[in-house]
């Protein structure tokens, strides 16, 4: 019955090693998800602000009304 005790001593150490390493994965690629994400939104955002741009200066050029 000692010999069980001894082979389990530091047991619980391991176990929030074990613990750490199989989170830090989980939690590194939902960092790089928000990131990209957060990368495609801003992008989409700009290209929709040039689009407008672009798209007055055109209706500008031909002497049509600003849209609404």
């Amino acid at each position: 019955m000692e010999e069980q005790w001894v082979a389990y001593h530091g047991a619980m150490e391991n176990f929030w090693l074990a613990a750490a390493w199989s989170i830090i994965p989980t939690i590194g690629v939902s960092v790089v998800f928000f990131f990209v994400l957060r990368g495609i939104l801003r992008f989409d955002r700009t290209e929709r602000k040039v689009h407008a741009r672009i798209e007055a200066e055109e209706r500008a050029a031909r002497g049509l009304p600003p849209r609404s």
